[in-house]
């Protein structure tokens, strides 16, 4: 066996081979996979084995794409069979929300370039004949739904990296990983030791075990599954074609062929997370015993659409765990606090994903970061406030809503609150109907009077649209109050300060006394933050960010770190409010001592409010006239009741993230992984105009930044209104010019104050006009839109800065 390897990657599943594989496609041959067992041991020999495109994220869906594309290819280079049946699959809908899920999806596919399409009951009839269709009312069609063989499947991945250079050892059990002082590790093993530069944790079940060897907790928790094989159907092989996949959501059932019967799995309410205090590692190849009490209304719902399965016999059952992470997706990248310690975890639908999942690993290893955004699937996407107490009852939620209808506006209750500010139960007691951040409770809105304590799920309107428009109008009528807590916040000191900021940060590094606003750029050029930087004093430094971003961006701080200066992650060790409104500075200056009409916009000063020292910022999202404060959180109760004091004789009223995010419409500014994120570049968001490019400095991504900047970007981010009746934009609706699609949405919402549906979207730059018209489709109904040249709030600004 070898000693010394570049990279070792633990486990033999599907994962850990494309993992591996991919490695040596990239050019590093260097590598070794390290597998207790036999390959697919644990999970991947199980699997029932199907794969599809279909994802609620476009990123994950283009994974899925390159991993069903990604098979041909395999076959090809190693000249085994991965056992491919592309056989397409329908997704049913009985009620007018899963429609109009459907609907949203068919419209992502159009600007991602998938061949998918609505049926209607009688087209499903005749592409999957098995099916009940009574109360359906469409499905959605995708040719390139299929099933091939895992066992296969995982083999070729081997094979083509064994041609690539790489090394597998089976039956070589990981004991302890331990790293020197260096960054790199001693993989130990029951066959010996090796000193890896690298180490990848794909130890699917036992991907918890493999990182508590490391010191790392991964989010991830086994869940049981069934799925059974049925005898001999005369409807299926008497066809002649081999019989679709059919996804029912409402039965919590997936189906397709197997052999001359079907095969039919169930996501069932009565979910059961399986090894809670670990995965033993004597299991692996076998099965779970039978539990059918826990499928049995699934079955019987799967009677009712499938009537052929009434008539046959069972064959086998197939009841075995595999992971999750709290929402679903897998866990990837680089672990947060660790070097060289890589995660290729939770991997649920590992023949869907693997493929993707080891490409994006694999050029993170060795290009330092990915072609597309990650934050769906980046380990990072969890912080160190994670628990088992929460992932478990989180990822349980998951199993069980795997095929519910995933509504824009949904507030899942599971594990629920867990981190909460001081102000909770006083925001509480007034109505607050939460939402939730990075495991942080935040305010949707505050129901007053009659108005629902509960907003109901759905693509339309909710029933929290008087209630949003109501705390709109308090914001821009007079003054509103909100939490400053979902910011991420940092600390960045020491003599080298402002010389690292000024690397790592593209716009300009302000003076004492000031902020300015950046954006931070990956090497390629691309987005990977959106910050504002304050300057308390010399050496003293401030950053807000997105709250859900925190570990993310303090993996970038610590991987481009030098001497002489310090950052601290802060975010929940400051707190406090923002305050908006034409009546915002006599709110602020009836609570302090200091002149508050001194402060110009993006002035930032220490100011001691009521008995609370203070930070406070002269800049808001709301896009009005407006103030950050922050505050120690032990103060923030008695800052809360200095505010409202000063604030009662003003009209000041509470507002949330619903108004929040209507009032950031009327300017038109853009919001973190929507219209910012490290899918974009600055020149194509309108971010350039961020960028400091007189300064000297050779800040991260400026090549990239302006060679983009000399030739121009191919598409523009623009602002659009919206014709739309019920409904309006949430993100990746297509935009369509001359009956084409030319680009996509962001994101949008209506703005309460103009009184208009508000869209933001992608459009090639050659297609930009003045006036431009467009039509954006929004579940399957083409809307007219007009692009916005002018804000039509506040449009040079006066209010916000004066």
């Amino acid at each position: 066996m070898k000693t010394t390897t570049r990279v070792a990657v633990i486990g033999g599943g599907v994962v850990g081979c494309s993992v591996l594989y991919h490695l040596t496609k990239l050019g590093w041959s260097d590598v070794m996979l390290l597998e207790r067992a036999e390959l697919t041991s644990g999970s991947t020999w199980h699997a029932a084995g199907g794969f599809h495109t279909i994802n609620g994220d476009t990123n994950m869906a283009a994974l899925q794409g390159y991993t069903i594309r990604l098979y041909r290819e395999l076959e090809e280079i190693t000249g085994m069979s991965c056992g491919l049946h592309h056989v397409g699959g329908i997704t049913l809908a009985d009620t007018r929300d899963r429609f109009d899920m459907l609907l949203a999806e068919r419209a992502k596919h159009r600007h991602m370039g998938l061949d998918t399409r609505i049926v209607g009951p009688e087209e499903i009839r005749e592409i999957a004949p098995i099916t009940n269709t009574d109360g359906i009312i469409g499905a959605l069609y995708d040719p390139l739904d299929g099933h091939l063989d895992p066992s296969g499947t995982t083999h070729a991945y081997a094979r083509a990296a064994r041609m690539g250079g790489a090394t597998i050892e089976t039956h070589c059990m990981v004991k302890e990983t331990n790293q020197r002082p260096d960054g790199t590790w001693d993989v130990v093993t029951d066959k010996g030791t090796i000193h890896a530069e690298h180490v990848v944790n794909a130890g699917g079940l036992w991907a918890r075990e493999v990182g508590a060897m490391a010191g790392v907790y991964l989010p991830l928790h086994p869940m049981e599954h069934h799925y059974l094989v049925t005898d001999d159907i005369p409807e299926i092989y008497e066809r002649g074609t081999e019989h679709p996949h059919v996804m029912d959501p409402s039965g919590e059932s997936y189906l397709r062929q197997e052999g001359r019967g079907l095969c039919i799995g169930f996501y069932e309410q009565k979910a059961r997370a399986w090894a809670v205090d670990g995965t033993p590692w004597s299991f692996g190849a076998e099965l779970l015993p039978d539990d059918l009490d826990k499928i049995d209304e699934s079955i019987e719902f799967a009677y009712r659409r499938f009537p052929v399965l009434a008539e046959a016999g069972v064959k086998r059952v197939i009841h075995g765990p595999f992971t999750f992470a709290p929402d679903g997706n897998p866990l990837v990248g680089p672990v947060p606090g660790m070097r060289n310690y890589w995660s290729a975890c939770a991997v649920m639908a590992g023949f869907s994903q693997g493929g993707g999942v080891g490409l994006m690993l694999a050029q993170w290893m060795t290009a330092g970061e990915c072609e597309r955004d990650t934050t769906s699937f980046d380990v990072a996407r969890f912080g160190s406030w994670i628990t088992p107490g929460y992932t478990r009852p989180k990822v349980i939620e998951n199993y069980q809503t795997r095929f519910s209808v995933a509504y824009p506006n949904e507030e899942k209750p599971a594990a629920r609150p867990f981190r909460t500010t001081p102000m909770y139960d006083i925001f509480d007691g007034m109505g607050a109907v939460w939402g939730q951040q990075y495991g942080l409770e935040v305010v949707n809105y505050f129901a007053q009077g009659d108005e629902p304590r509960y907003e109901t799920p759905s693509f339309r309107r909710s029933n929290a649209f008087e209630a949003t428009a109501r705390e709109v109008r308090a914001v821009r009528d007079a003054v509103g109050i909100n939490e400053v807590q979902n910011f991420g916040k940092y600390t960045v000191k020491g003599p080298k300060a402002r010389e690292w900021l000024d690397r790592v940060m593209a716009g300009r590094v302000p003076q004492p006394g000031r902020l300015s606003l950046t954006p931070m750029l990956a090497q390629s050029g691309r987005i990977i933050g959106d910050f504002t930087i304050s300057c308390l004093a010399e050496g003293d430094f401030r950053l807000t960010a997105s709250y859900g971003a925190q570990a993310y961006h303090m993996r970038w701080f610590m991987q481009n770190m030098s001497d002489g200066v310090e950052v601290a992650n802060i975010s929940d060790l400051s707190t406090g409010f923002q305050i908006a409104g034409p009546k915002a500075r006599e709110v602020l200056q009836a609570c302090t001592r200091s002149d508050v009409s001194a402060m110009r916009f993006l002035d930032v000063a220490r100011m001691t409010l009521g008995m609370t020292d203070c930070i406070v910022q002269r800049v808001s999202y709301t896009g009005d006239l407006g103030y950050e404060i922050y505050c120690d959180p032990m103060c923030q109760r008695a800052l809360w009741d200095t505010l409202s004091r000063a604030g009662a004789p003003f009209g000041m009223k509470p507002f949330g993230m619903r108004a929040m995010m209507s009032l950031r419409l009327d300017r038109l500014f853009g919001s973190w992984l929507s219209e910012f994120s490290p899918d974009y570049t600055p020149a194509e968001t309108g971010l350039d105009r961020f960028i400091a490019w007189k300064k000297t400095t050779d800040f991260i991504g400026r090549a990239a930044a302006e060679a983009e900047r000399a030739t121009g970007p191919a598409r523009q981010l623009l602002g659009f209104t919206v014709a739309a009746e019920d409904t309006d934009v949430h993100g990746y609706e297509p935009i369509w010019l001359g009956g084409e699609v030319v680009g996509f949405c962001t994101s949008g919402g209506y703005s309460h104050h103009l009184g208009q549906s508000i869209a933001l979207g992608f459009v090639p730059s050659d297609k930009v006009a003045p006036g431009l018209e467009v039509e954006i489709e929004i579940l399957g109904r083409m809307c007219k839109a007009s692009r916005i040249d002018t804000p039509a709030f506040d449009p040079d600004g006066a209010r916000m800065r004066g």
